[in-house]
């Protein structure tokens, strides 16, 4: 009547349970608690971490910047980075992506290799292969990409320039380089 039947297992629990230890009157409780306790926490992360890497094996790990996090100044990196956080400044990640949360609030110029908005943004943005601003996105500023994706019920004012085969340079920067390459 008092057993907690073995076949009763929490529905929402992928974890396997942990195994049951009789505890004597000379038991060392800590000992007991951190083997046991650790074991399912452990098993449980590695298939999550797991299916994370095979879903794109190319991929380098995305850093997180919460969203009570309050950055001014400049950021830059060196992988991809996922933004719920506020930022005041510019952001650099010039061969990786920044994805703005939808509590991101970035006042700033930002240049990565992609950007994915659904969060706001007040500033330009140049994503050197494409930029999507999902529904729940707003953007005041321009856009530079050679792709762009704007769902229904994004809200972006600004220009936009597509470029052309990753050129970031425009034809008066081109023609004033080949000048004075020619000069010289």
């Amino acid at each position: 009547m008092w057993k907690a039947r073995p076949e009763e297992k929490p529905s929402g629990s992928a974890a396997p349970a942990p195994s049951t230890t009789n505890i004597g009157t000379n038991t060392n409780l800590s000992a007991v608690s951190s083997s046991n306790a650790s074991a399912p926490a452990a098993v449980a992360a590695r298939p999550a971490f797991a299916a994370q890497r095979t879903g794109d094996n190319f991929r380098a790990e995305v850093a997180h910047i919460g969203k009570s996090v309050l950055i001014k100044g400049e950021l830059s990196g060196s992988e991809d980075l996922y933004l719920d956080g506020e930022v005041e400044g510019s952001v650099d990640l010039k061969q990786h992506s920044l994805t703005v949360g939808p509590h991101g609030r970035v006042r700033a110029n930002i240049r990565a290799r992609e950007v994915i908005l659904h969060g706001k943004v007040e500033g330009n943005i140049q994503g050197d292969e494409k930029v999507e601003l999902k529904k729940s996105a707003v953007l005041v500023g321009d856009i530079s990409t050679q792709r762009i994706t704007i769902e229904d019920g994004a809200y972006f004012k600004g220009a936009i320039d597509i470029q052309k085969d990753g050129k970031s340079q425009s034809g008066e920067a081109r023609r004033e380089l080949s000048l004075s390459a020619t000069a010289g």
